[in-house]
């Protein structure tokens, strides 16, 4: 028993197991029966993505594709745009939406005081570009103003942009 031990054969640790290349005669068992090779974390990702993708030859109507996506190349559907949801005017405050990045608080000032006296108008930039976020808010003196501002500037063009104008949800 020593002498397979001394040639590496022994059942002790570390001991070399036998391969096929020790015994070229025995049967090879049927590739049918051998469990197939688990895949790579890599592989399972893309059969998950190609599982949850359409066939190739499947594509969307030509209505549902729209021209965000046609630009884009993807098989992705079109983001739904939200249309602003109309708050009711309780305060003097009042929501500015849609503003050109451009506009500043002496331009958005000079637009509603064509309609009423403004207390403030405040415009809401990023904290650490400051560039604007496209929307802000005016205080107007009296509720009357802040109505007659919201049925006047609604849906107005200023600076290239349709304007959203309508009752802040913040309290005055």
């Amino acid at each position: 028993m020593r002498s397979q031990e001394s040639r590496g054969q022994g059942r002790r640790r570390g001991g070399r197991r036998p391969n096929r290349r020790d015994y070229p005669d025995a049967p090879r068992p049927q590739s049918k029966s051998n469990p197939p090779a688990p895949q790579t974390l890599w592989q399972k990702i893309v059969a998950f993505f190609k599982s949850t993708a359409r066939p190739s030859g499947v594509s969307k109507p030509t209505s549902e594709v729209s021209r965000s996506t046609q630009s884009r190349g993807a098989d992705r559907p079109a983001r739904q745009v939200r249309k602003p949801e109309a708050v009711e005017v309780t305060s003097t405050k009042l929501y500015v939406g849609n503003l050109s990045y451009e506009a500043t608080e002496s331009d958005l000032s000079e637009l509603f005081n064509g309609v009423g006296a403004v207390i403030n108008a405040e415009i809401v930039s990023h904290k650490d570009t400051q560039r604007s976020k496209g929307f802000g808010f005016v205080t107007m003196t009296t509720m009357d103003e802040a109505k007659r501002a919201v049925n006047e500037l609604h849906d107005k063009e200023f600076m290239g942009r349709k304007l959203v104008v309508s009752g802040s949800k913040t309290p005055a």
